[in-house]
């Protein structure tokens, strides 16, 4: 018994440390839960989809399968893009799970190897409630954007899910993730198990990591209570070309 459960806290801690999992080199499919090579996809091919920005684990296979299970609709292309003048930061916010997510941010300067995803109307709305709409993040489009697909197409609009927490700041300085490829990077950049040790170090220092987390995972109201603590660590996201969408 205590072997079983000392491996089902290592399962917890590993998924709570390794966000936002492994995240592909090139384009692929999502077909049946599996990761396919994806060769070349023209938009015209992609007009009844609708594109979405995937900033953190929306672009690692393993996670999309879980979200997506049972749900119909075809392969979902997962086009791989490079974004101008954005960055991927924390959020300021724990997730269900134990990681601190990500969401994106103006950074005049740097590009960002990111994902677009191309999803369905019923695809999307599957998203919305797993990105817990309303209450952790707001849906919606962010135009004047240069962002270059696989196969060279540019886009100027995308849509996206924003953190309504802001992004968890140290030293006034947004945080980078550092398993998000990046150029011209402005903002120190940190792994999960460095951001988590950060956050424990904002709300209760001293404390193991491993028991901080696990604590937090067996307690919804002390998660909760720790979120709204790293409030007066956080800095909002403001931009005017972000316009929000109700869902």
């Amino acid at each position: 018994m205590i072997r079983l459960v000392l491996a089902m806290n290592d399962d917890l801690l590993r998924r709570a440390k390794t966000y936002p999992y492994r995240i592909p080199e090139r384009s692929y499919l999502l077909a049946n839960g599996r990761e396919r090579t994806a060769e070349n996809f023209s938009l015209p091919e992609l007009s009844c989809r609708r594109p979405v920005l995937a900033c953190g684990s929306n672009q690692s296979p393993e996670r999309l399968a879980v979200k997506f299970a049972n749900i119909d609709g075809g392969p979902i292309p997962m086009i791989r893009a490079w974004l101008q003048d954005y960055d991927v930061v924390y959020s300021a916010h724990f997730t269900a799970y134990g990681s601190i997510p990500a969401t994106l941010r103006y950074s005049p300067g740097t590009n960002v190897f990111l994902f677009v995803a191309w999803l369905t109307a019923g695809e999307q709305n599957r998203l919305h409630q797993t990105e817990s709409v309303g209450l952790n993040y707001d849906f919606g489009r962010l135009d004047g954007i240069e962002m270059e697909m696989d196969g060279g197409a540019v886009l100027d609009r995308v849509f996206v899910y924003l953190s309504r927490h802001g992004c968890l700041a140290q030293n006034d300085a947004p945080i980078a993730l550092s398993a998000i490829k990046a150029e011209g990077r402005k903002w120190p950049a940190l792994t999960e198990e460095q951001i988590l040790g950060l956050a424990r170090d904002y709300l209760e220092p001293g404390v193991p990591l491993d028991g901080f987390i696990l604590a937090a995972l067996a307690d919804e109201d002390l998660r909760r209570a720790r979120g709204n603590a790293l409030e007066k660590h956080e800095r909002p996201f403001a931009h005017p070309a972000f316009t929000p969408i109700a869902v």
